[in-house]
């Protein structure tokens, strides 16, 4: 049986009964059952809900019935998203009995369009890290090169998918989380704008920030993964009121004309020699499309990483106060509820959100409220003004995705700043709400994946999905 199925492919063969829902979810598992040991990828599967659901799915082929969009689609979930009564640890230890009582709308929404739920993903605990290597749980390897990271917090996520141990899997990106890994890994990445998919069930670390979205193995099976989960949800009242266009319909429209902005300050220093001549040549692909590209200036970027690093911290430090051993997840008991709290923390939080919570607590904290968190939210008022402005000369935006290719495991956890400064040319599009994606833009040296993220203005998904498939179409993968 074929290793490289794409959503079409996987519903073509359903209407032919080439194969089932059930025979195609049993033969992910085996190679799952093969190559999951040695990348660590998934936590925890879930066969039986997945066989009720191929069930369904089959129940319709053989009743002649239309098949919904996702039938019978494979798809791994992030484990800091709900699903009901299956485990979901957040890659903490905190919460490692933890089983939600209800579904991520999602995931609601995933399943209602026939998709199969394979299992939940391997990240980086509370989605906080850039490697994949802070899970309580173990790293995960990157399947494009064992020996180096996938890139976090996302790395389950896209290595699956990479691995083809899914079809499709849903990630979810703070500052970079979904881009960063799909970059490292080598497939297409999607962070939509804030609001465009409910976050309700998704387990919070920065909620100003957190956001859903997809990484498949193409920019049309990104589309479609979208499609499905984006839209207005009463759980979620950040969510959007916006229409969801059809990204599918928009994905063949020619890109031909359309003004591409190119900011300096993505090109600095600290960019890989290597990164950097992919990144040129695939712009270069752009232009021979027939886009104009357009120099501009995003004066605040430099800002960003400070700026994210403050507002991100102080929502975990907030959100993080609930797991105290009192109401859920792991507790160390002790005569004081004090050093209940304490032991509890301590034996159930890992270093990097340990480090977090406290840059939070002090950033909160009566003295430096003004002088760190009140600051990082009027820069971050600057950073998106600089979008706003780009938007009114350029239709999208094209910048690296990481400045440094795939890094060997263990080769940053030492030192946190040069793990944050992974996320640079992500971060900005983070607190700016603006939708982003990363595509595949060739290999260092034949081996090490390279992304060229694209930035739309916010709810221009749809545009950036176009130019992303557009590039695809092009075997910008093979720059």
């Amino acid at each position: 049986m074929t290793t490289n199925w794409t959503i079409d492919g996987v519903k073509e063969a359903l209407a032919a009964k080439k194969t089932s829902a059930r025979e195609l979810a049993a033969d992910f598992y085996k190679r799952i059952e093969s190559r999951n040991p040695e990348l660590n990828a998934y936590l925890t599967l879930s066969p039986e809900r997945a066989r009720r659901q191929t069930d369904k799915v089959d129940s319709l082929v053989a009743q002649g019935k239309p098949l919904p969009p996702l039938a019978g689609v494979p798809v791994a979930v992030k484990d800091v998203i709900s699903t009901r009564g299956i485990k979901t640890t957040c890659g903490s230890k905190i919460l490692e009995n933890y089983f939600p009582p209800y579904d991520a709308t999602a995931v609601e929404r995933l399943e209602a369009a026939g998709a199969v739920i394979l299992g939940k993903t391997n990240c980086d605990e509370f989605a906080m890290g850039s490697s994949n290597e802070n899970s309580a749980y173990g790293p995960v390897k990157n399947p494009l090169a064992p020996d180096r990271v996938p890139g976090g917090s996302s790395g389950g996520s896209a290595t699956v998918v990479a691995a083809r141990l899914a079809v499709a899997s849903l990630g979810t990106d703070t500052g970079g989380s979904i881009r960063q890994p799909g970059s490292f890994c080598g497939v297409p990445a999607m962070m939509g704008s804030y609001g465009r998919v409910s976050r309700y069930g998704l387990i919070a670390f920065a909620s100003s920030l957190d956001r859903i979205g997809p990484l498949a193995s193409n920019v049309k099976d990104v589309a479609a993964i979208l499609q499905v989960i984006a839209g207005r949800d009463p759980h979620d009242s950040t969510s959007t009121t916006a229409p969801v266009p059809d990204y599918k319909a928009e994905l063949e429209k020619p890109v031909k004309g359309l003004r591409l902005g190119i900011p300096k300050e993505y090109f600095g220093e600290g960019m890989d020699a290597g990164v950097r001549k992919k990144i040129e040549t695939g712009i270069g692909l752009f232009k021979k499309l027939g886009c104009q590209l357009v120099d501009i200036r995003m004066p605040h970027t430099d800002y960003a990483i400070a700026t994210y690093y403050i507002i991100a911290t102080a929502e975990a430090s907030s959100n993080l106060a609930r797991y105290d051993g009192v109401r859920y997840g792991l507790r160390v008991d002790d005569d004081s509820l004090l050093a209940m709290y304490r032991k509890t923390r301590g034996a159930g939080f890992g270093a990097e959100v340990k480090r977090r919570i406290v840059l939070g607590t002090y950033v909160l904290s009566a003295g430096y409220y003004d002088a760190y968190y009140l600051k990082g939210q009027k820069v971050r008022s600057l950073i998106a003004q600089d979008f706003r402005d780009a938007f009114t000369k350029v239709d999208a935006i094209l910048t690296p995705t990481s400045p440094v290719p795939p890094f060997k495991l263990g080769e940053r956890t030492a030192d946190p700043l040069q793990m944050y400064l992974a996320d640079i040319y992500t971060v900005t599009g983070s607190l700016a709400g603006v939708p982003g994606i990363s595509v595949p833009c060739g290999k260092i040296d034949g081996k090490l994946p390279v992304g060229l993220q694209i930035f739309g203005a916010p709810f221009g998904e749809a545009r950036v999905l176009q130019l992303a498939h557009a590039f695809e179409q092009a075997e910008g993968a093979a720059v």
